[in-house]
Order: structure tokens, then sequence, then C-alpha cells
């Protein structure tokens, strides 16, 4: 399904790109209710914070957070689309998570993404929250503007979160890594990188650690859980992101997953390795802000 529905999109025209993307990626939200079960939705509506709340109906612990990045290129995806993801979390660790809507490109390019979330992080700050009691996540584009707000909390001397998890993430814009799945990925071509990277950077340095993280400092990071498909385009940038934190003195652990799509998280109600990679990630949350 994801073979047919995604990989075979138009690769030549940008705008062609954009609104594939912004057609296909992410649940479609007419179908939330599937997941939605035990979680409330609340939007939240700042003049410079977007995004919704998501809380468990059960118990929770309301002094600790997750801030959630949603993927989809830079291009695409809002918080409802990835609901599926966010709200599970929720679920499973019992903990409130602000999904933010952070601008996207074409219309707000690079840096805009990384400005949204490091505001976002400073606001949880600003409502009282500890940075210990705080995690970040996010999925391919989210999972690394995850590492690149990291980066600038740490270069702005601001405090960091307690953890981080980042699913399938996407750390180097440049389109030079290697891509051995180029052909098993079910999802996307090597080429795709530097179309969706061309469409986020506007101009800007693929090589920014603000664009690609894998070229940032990450010693001083919090400890890090990494999930990826060894079957997926992006494998190559997860193991060099984990060994690159192990060798920065970083606590990293890598669980690479067989034969999956990217981001396979979305499929929560059809796949166990979905709720199976869910429940690990919720519980590092845990373990890391108890």
């Amino acid at each position: 399904m994801v073979r047919l529905v995604v990989k075979r999109w138009p690769r030549k025209d940008y705008s062609a790109i954009v609104r594939h993307a912004r057609r296909v990626f992410g649940l479609p939200v007419w179908l939330t209710f599937l997941i939605s079960r035990g979680v409330t939705f609340r939007e939240q509506q700042d003049l410079d914070v977007r995004g919704e709340w998501v809380v468990p109906e059960a118990n929770h612990y309301e002094d600790k957070v997750l801030l959630y990045l949603h993927g989809g290129g830079y291009v695409s995806c809002t918080p409802q689309t990835h609901r599926p993801i966010t709200s599970a979390l929720a679920r499973l660790s019992y903990r409130r998570i602000f999904a933010l809507d952070y601008r996207v490109a074409p219309e707000d390019p690079f840096p805009a993404a990384g400005d949204d979330a490091e505001r976002a992080f400073i606001w949880l700050l600003e409502l009282g929250l500890k940075p210990q009691d705080i995690a970040l996540a996010g999925d391919s584009a989210g999972g690394g503007l995850v590492l690149s707000v990291m980066l600038r909390l740490k270069a702005r001397w601001q405090p960091l979160p307690a953890c981080a998890v980042c699913i399938a993430p996407w750390v180097d814009l440049t389109g030079s890594a290697t891509y051995s799945n180029a052909e098993s990925c079910a999802m996307f071509c090597a080429d795709d990188v530097c179309r969706f990277s061309n469409l986020y950077l506007n101009g800007a340095s693929a090589r920014l650690p603000e664009a690609s993280p894998i070229f940032g400092d990450l010693r001083g990071l919090p400890p890090l859980l990494i999930q990826v498909s060894d079957t997926e385009l992006l494998y190559d940038e997860a193991v060099l992101l984990h060994q690159k934190a192990q060798k920065s003195g970083v606590q990293s652990t890598l669980r690479a997953y067989n034969g999956l799509p990217h981001v396979w998280h979305m499929f929560s109600v059809l796949l166990p390795e979905a709720s199976q990679a869910l429940r690990e990630a919720a519980a590092f949350i845990v373990e890391k802000t108890k």
C-alpha cells in the first residue's frame, strides 16, 4: 500500500510534491476516532505557540510533558495527522503530550520550524514545567528537528530536556549520505532527500547543524532512543547518529526493527510492531522523567 500511494508520486514538479505530500502523509483526520480512545484533544492557539494537547483521560502526571514534533518532510502534516502516535504515547506514558503545529515550507522555510520548536520548549518552561520533567520526541523530519532544537538550546545555554526519542530521524539534508536501502525502502527514493531539503532550506546550507544535526556537536545532549526500520532509506543515518552520539559521550540506544515501512508507528491499529515500538518509547520516557 505504501509503495503504491507514496513511492510512485510525481517528482519533477516541486509544487506537485508538496500537494501530494499534504494529501497522503499522515492519518486522515476523519479516521482519528479509531485511535482517540482514552484521550482528549485540546487545541492550543497562542500568539506564537500553536498545537494541541493530547491528555490521557485516566490518571496522569500533570507536571510531566512530552513535546512532540511531527514528521512530513518539513512541508506537510499537522498534530492531527500524527494522533496515532501522540494518543498512544499519552495513554502509555500517563503524560500530557503537546504536539506542536510548527510552520512548514515552502510558505515558511528554514529556520521557521526550528524557531517554533525552540519557542515551544521555552514556553513549556514558562508554564512552570521543569526541564527534567520534559521529554522530546519526533519522527522523520520531526526526529531531526528534535536534535536541531536541542543543539539550539545548548548553544544558547538554555536548559535541555530529560531525554529524546527519535523515530526514523532525518538528520542529513545534504543528500550525500549513504542510502544502502534505496531499493528496499517502500516510501522514498534517494533523490527525494534533495527534493524535500531544497523546498525546506530555500537556499540555506544543508550542512548547518540546525538543518542537518548530524554535523553538530552532540556532546552534552540528554539520553536518546533511536528507532528505525532496517529496510528504510534513513536507516544509515540512524546508525550514524547513534554512533556519533556514543562517541560524543551521549547515552544512546538504537532499536532497529525488521522489514517495516518508514514511521510504521502510524499504523498502531494494524501492526503489532507499531504497538511494540510505542510501548518501548513510552517506557523510555517514563524511565528518564521519573
